[in-house]
C-alpha cells in the first residue's frame, strides 16, 4: 500500500498492521524514516481513521480464518479444493492455510500444503520432500489424533523448518482410552482441582482460550465422525465461594445433558476435551510456596 497524504505536512501508510507517518517533504534519501509516534495534529485526519479502521478489519479477517481452518481441520470436514484455490490468492487464508497437512480421496495422497490453483488443483509437499499435484475434488485437514505418520509428519516439519498458521501436527493430543473394566466410567477427575483466585478469572481464562461459560460449567463443542460431543469442565459456584475452582471433566452428545460414559466418546472429542481442561489447569493460580 502506498503512502496518502495527511494534510499539507505528513504522509501515512499502513505498515506491518499499524498506520505510520512519515514527512510529505521527504528526500529520497530519507524515504525510509518514520515518525517514532503519530504526530498530534493528524490523529484524527480522515486518512489516518481510515487506515486504523482498514487495519482493524485486516485483524478480525485475518483471525476469522484462521478460526475457520481451525474449524476444518479439528473437525476434519472435508473442503472443496476449488474453494481453498478461490480464496489462496487473499494473504490471510494463505497464512492460515500454508503448509496445513491436507489428505486427498487416497489416504496415501498426504502433504504440506503449498499453493492452490483453479486449473492446476493443489500443489503439496510430500515426506519425500517432492512437491507433488493434487487434484481431488475434496480434501481433510484432518485433526492429529487422525493423521497417518504423524511422527513423521512432525520429523520432516522440524527438518524442514515448517511453520503452521493453524496448530495442527503440533496440537497437544491425549489418546482416547478403550473399553474400560467397569465401563460406567463417566467422568475424568486428572486436572480437577485447579483452583483460581475467583469465578471471573477462571471464566475470562475460559472465554480467552475460545471457549463458552455455560452456567456452572465450560463447554467446547466438537464434531467428530459425524456427531456433535460437547466437552464440559464444572466449576465451583461463585455464589457461595470466594474463590474458583475447576471440576471433573466429562462428555455428552449435542447439547444433550447425559454424561457419555468415557468408552463412548470418540478420539478427537476426547483429546479437545483433555485439551481444554488441561489449559485450563495450566492458568491456575500457583501458590507463593510453590511457585520456584
Amino acid at each position: 500500500m502506498g503512502w496518502l497524504a495527511a494534510g499539507d505536512t505528513y504522509e501515512v501508510a499502513l505498515v506491518g498492521g499499524r498506520v505510520v507517518a512519515r514527512s510529505a517533504s521527504a528526500t529520497p534519501a530519507a524515504e525510509g524514516k518514520r515518525e517514532r509516534t503519530l504526530p498530534a495534529e493528524i490523529q484524527d485526519r480522515p486518512e489516518v481513521v481510515e487506515l486504523q479502521r482498514f487495519a482493524e478489519w485486516l485483524d478480525r479477517h485475518a483471525a476469522e480464518c484462521v478460526a475457520q481452518v481451525d474449524n476444518w481441520m479439528v473437525s476434519s470436514l472435508p473442503v472443496p479444493t476449488g474453494l481453498l484455490a478461490r480464496v489462496w490468492p487473499d494473504e490471510a487464508w494463505r497464512a492460515a492455510l500454508r503448509d496445513i497437512v491436507v489428505v486427498g480421496e487416497d489416504p496415501d495422497e498426504v502433504g504440506f500444503l503449498r499453493d492452490a490453483d483453479e486449473s492446476d488443483g493443489l500443489r503439496v509437499a510430500n515426506l519425500d520432500g517432492e512437491t507433488v499435484r493434487l487434484t481431488p475434488r475434496t480434501v481433510t485437514m484432518p485433526h492429529p489424533v487422525l493423521l497417518p505418520g504423524l511422527e513423521e509428519l512432525r520429523t520432516f516439519a522440524a527438518e524442514s523448518g515448517v511453520v503452521q498458521g493453524v496448530e495442527q501436527i503440533h496440537r497437544a493430543t491425549w489418546p482416547a482410552p478403550g473399553e474400560t473394566d467397569d465401563g460406567g466410567t463417566d467422568v475424568v477427575t486428572e486436572f480437577a482441582g485447579a483452583e483460581y483466585r475467583s469465578w471471573f478469572h477462571l471464566s475470562a481464562r475460559a472465554t480467552a482460550l475460545g471457549y463458552q461459560v455455560s452456567g456452572s460449567r465450560i463447554v467446547g463443542r466438537v464434531r467428530d465422525a459425524g456427531r456433535v460431543f460437547t466437552a464440559s469442565v464444572g466449576m465451583s459456584d461463585p455464589y457461595t465461594e470466594e474463590k474458583a475452582w475447576t471440576g471433573g471433566l466429562s462428555w455428552s452428545l449435542g447439547d444433550a445433558h447425559r454424561r457419555l460414559p468415557l468408552h463412548e466418546v470418540g478420539p478427537v472429542a476426547w483429546s479437545e476435551g483433555m485439551r481444554m481442561a488441561a489449559a485450563l489447569h495450566a492458568g491456575r493460580t500457583v501458590p507463593t510456596d510453590d511457585a520456584q
